[in-house]
């Protein structure tokens, strides 16, 4: 029988917490039953193995992200919601570096799996921060592959002791946000005509 208390959510709780203590490279279903003070085979009986541990905690994570953005940036709007939600992001990787490393590791594998809603919902919390800019419609999905790619870069390179130099990286930080914010303030009508432009075909 299942140890009484242990559900796939507690044991997958279980797994996000110990993944955040010593790096997801590190978690297996060993120190998770260890942790949980059973048996590795009992675990077997709330997930099906460490890729299904790993794609619950990538569940979590990206449902856990996407609440932090949205309440961030809630009754916020351009440049205050954009930094908020910024600010947020950095702070939720540097507090779960495991659980959001287990988040960019599992992949989706089919659309009625539950990491497709949770994705769509980061990438709506994304959206949601950049909406004040009014960009076209067209150049949303760039704006928001940029936005991902500084903002993770930034902090799993953080995370990771990625930066050596003796510079204040809260003050890179704010650099970025700024540069990043005075680009999509700068895509007035004339601007993202051009870029529209020149994305067309030739004759």
């Amino acid at each position: 029988m299942p140890r009484a208390g242990l559900t796939p959510a507690t044991v997958t709780a279980a797994g996000a917490e110990l993944a955040d203590e010593i790096g997801f490279a590190q978690l297996s279903m060993g120190q998770l039953a260890e942790r949980l003070g059973v048996k590795t085979p009992s675990l077997y009986k709330h997930v099906a193995g460490q890729a299904d541990l790993v794609h619950r905690i990538a569940v979590q994570a990206a449902n856990e992200l996407a609440d932090t953005i949205r309440d961030a940036i809630q009754g916020r709007a351009g440049t205050d919601a954009f930094t908020a939600g910024a600010q947020a992001m950095r702070a939720y990787v540097k507090h779960h570096p495991g659980r959001y490393a287990a988040g960019n590791a599992a992949r989706p594998t089919g659309p009625d799996d539950p990491l497709v809603a949770a994705l769509d919902r980061v990438l709506a919390s994304w959206a949601a921060m950049v909406r004040g800019y009014g960009i076209e419609p067209g150049q949303e999905i760039h704006v928001l592959r940029m936005v991902r790619t500084m903002l993770h870069g930034f902090a799993t390179l953080e995370v990771a002791s990625g930066f050596q130099i003796d510079v204040g990286v809260e003050t890179s930080f704010t650099w970025m946000i700024d540069f990043i914010d005075h680009g999509l303030r700068s895509l007035d009508g004339s601007s993202r005509s051009v870029i529209l432009q020149e994305e067309l075909p030739g004759p």
